[in-house]
């Protein structure tokens, strides 16, 4: 094999390596939107984060970092684990500032609020939520060692 047929088949290795990837990430963001979809939610943004949350030791999932609404209206972030097998994952959900409906509130009632006070407000919903969550992680393992 030639030096110059040698570099047209790596190019052409390169060439199908990268089309392969913008295929699946396609693939993935139908996926991940169709999943949100179906729990009344809408995908707003969609990043690939291959040092993501939960990338050490995957081999075929792919991970995301995305933004999106609730049900309710409510801003959410959360990592995404997805592949064609595995279908989509959630994990680390979390709510987000949204800052369009910070500045709405403002001029509503025409005062300005810290970004600190709406951070301090939803890190202590956080600190709630996960007290609520370990109490009813405790309730359920006392309820699974009296079951046997």
């Amino acid at each position: 094999m030639s030096l110059l047929q040698g570099f047209f088949a790596t190019a052409l290795v390169v060439v199908a390596v990268v089309l392969l990837r913008v295929f699946a990430d396609r693939l993935d963001r139908e996926r991940i939107a169709s999943y949100l979809r179906d729990r009344r939610a809408e995908l707003l943004s969609c990043h690939w984060a291959p040092f993501g949350k939960g990338w050490l030791g995957e081999r075929s999932d792919r991970i995301y970092e995305i933004r999106y609404r609730d049900r309710d209206g409510g801003l959410r972030e959360a990592t995404v684990k997805t592949s064609m097998l595995t279908g989509v994952y959630l994990t680390g959900e979390r709510r987000a500032v949204d800052a369009d409906a910070v500045r709405l509130a403002a001029r509503e009632d025409g005062s300005v609020p810290a970004v600190g006070d709406a951070t301090s407000s939803l890190q202590r919903e956080n600190e709630r939520l996960a007290a609520e969550v370990e109490r009813l992680r405790a309730e359920a393992e006392r309820l699974r060692d009296r079951g046997r």
